[in-house]
């Protein structure tokens, strides 16, 4: 699954980590935000190198979201019909992607700081929009 190409608004606060994500991890991060009428957060990135990339698409590498003032984590929702709602496929260059995680009874809130963990990967200190 990947977001239309182009480019979102980038997550205030993150510039400092930006640098270094993109130089490990290949990815640049573009926001965290409520959908779903605040029932679900939806974390959206650019891949910059798909092959630094490549771990956060692995099956085996769980997506965990962190509310970073209780400790609190939130999952990827899985469907029987279409798995889980994150991409798990190739990664492609100058690409936007999407990982969706749960926030049962808007536990989460707008101006939150989240962090989210994906095997050795960790965006920290995140402003959920």
């Amino acid at each position: 699954m990947t977001a239309n190409e182009g480019t979102i608004g980038e997550l205030p606060g993150v510039q400092e980590q930006q640098t270094g994500m993109e130089q490990q991890w290949g990815v640049k991060v573009l926001r965290i935000s409520l959908t779903a009428e605040g029932q679900m957060l939806d974390f959206r990135y650019r891949v910059l190198d798909a092959e630094k990339a490549k771990s956060l698409f692995s099956r085996q590498h769980k997506a965990y979201l962190i509310d970073e003032a209780t400790g609190a984590r939130f999952l990827v929702p899985e469907s029987p019909k279409i798995g889980a709602l994150r991409t798990t496929r190739e990664p492609k260059p100058d690409r936007n992607y999407f990982i969706i995680f749960v926030n049962p009874g808007r536990y989460v809130k707008k101006g939150n700081k989240v962090t989210v963990v994906i095997g050795d990967f960790r965006a920290e200190h995140l402003v959920v929009e």
